[in-house]
């Protein structure tokens, strides 16, 4: 295998090249991301039709609209849907980042235990910040929870690569025993912090675990969403490493790939992104670990082109799962987690099944 085919990821192509494909694929998941968006916005509990949701958001003119509907679609659902395509996002994208990383298929941030210290971090953060954490929700304000969840986030991710690697070569039996232990210490973590939460905090965290976007607000949007665009501009450079990491992290390093740099910024980047969408949204499962592989069927393993169409349709079918969420049974509201579980965990049992062999389990 030749340098450039590594690079290109063509080691694991099927057949020919795909990248013509790749870019309609992306071309086709942007019109679906903004047509999910907007049919997010436009249904619920709202009069308006979505060619008035539709003219109101791309020109700017709500005179169409009924004052009631103003407020639902534009403090309600608009900031709900936005949130939504970003947590799915960044999700998505870290899940195929760690996949690259990790060099196995089975590698996501809420498999491994890294949502779950995310999780803890900001379960410390909602539960002792009017006490022990005060002075850091003083310092940082808004952004103390997605603080506090990309550093619980990051202390989880350091330590499931340090676990599970040795000698420059990655164990995915290894690293899903190092998740399924790091997960159970910060669940316990968290249970204890439960314990210690009143009742207003309680039902919020009882909630929150289970994932909603219910909460969503611009002021939530605005604290992290430079966080996530910081992540989602930066992943897309570690493309071409993580394509030659494939060969293996001594290959990669002698044809000119700086793999510790790169191992640096891609973990600190899933860290950020994954803290941040646990910090809003709860513990949203399997998007990280479908989306990479549904790409991969049809476009290829090549992270140029599947780091943004992660992104993409992570982020569309967030929002599209979210709809159903809060549309199935109203006027009550399913958690987006339940969904996701029930769609994703099958699937991921696929993917093991394929795999076994292969991955020695």
């Amino acid at each position: 295998m030749t340098v450039i085919e590594a690079l290109s990821g063509a080691r694991w192509r099927d057949s020919g090249d795909r990248s013509d494909l790749a870019v309609v694929m992306i071309a086709a998941l942007v019109v679906v991301s903004g047509l999910a968006i907007l049919i997010s916005v436009a249904n619920g509990a709202s009069d308006a039709s979505l060619f008035d949701v539709a003219k109101a958001i791309v020109t700017g003119d709500s005179a169409s609209l009924a004052a009631r509907d103003r407020i639902i679609i534009f403090d309600i659902r608009l900031p709900r849907a936005i949130m939504g395509f970003l947590v799915g996002a960044s999700l998505a994208v870290c899940g195929a980042a760690m996949q690259g990383l990790f060099r196995n298929p089975l590698a996501d941030p809420g498999l491994v235990g890294v949502s779950a210290g995310a999780g803890l971090g900001a379960v410390i953060m909602i539960v002792l910040g009017g006490t022990i954490a005060a002075p850091v929700y003083g310092l940082l304000g808004f952004y103390a929870l997605p603080a506090a969840a990309f550093l619980g986030g990051l202390v989880t991710t350091l330590l499931l690569y340090r676990i599970s690697t040795s000698h420059g070569q990655t164990s995915v039996a290894t690293m899903l025993l190092a998740g399924i232990a790091l997960s159970a210490l910060a669940g316990a973590a968290t249970g204890f912090l439960v314990y210690l939460a009143n009742d207003q905090q309680l039902r919020d965290l009882t909630f929150w675990s289970m994932g909603s976007l219910a909460g969503a607000t611009w002021t939530k949007l605005a604290a992290i969403s430079p966080i996530m665009l910081a992540a989602f501009a930066v992943l897309p450079f570690m493309a071409k490493g993580l394509n030659a990491i494939t060969l293996g992290e001594a290959t990669a390093y002698h044809i000119g790939i700086p793999v510790q740099r790169l191992k640096n910024i891609t973990i600190i980047a899933v860290a950020a992104a994954t803290g941040a969408g646990v910090a809003v949204s709860g513990g949203i499962g399997f998007v990280g670990i479908v989306v990479p592989h549904l790409l991969r069927l049809v476009i290829g393993p090549d992270h140029r082109y599947l780091l943004p169409a992660s992104a993409l349709l992570g982020g569309a079918l967030l929002v599209l799962a979210d709809l159903f969420a809060r549309t199935v049974v109203a006027p009550a509201e399913l958690p987006i987690g339940i969904i996701t579980a029930i769609a994703g965990g099958p699937f991921f049992l696929w993917i093991l099944l394929k795999n076994r062999s292969r991955l020695n389990l």
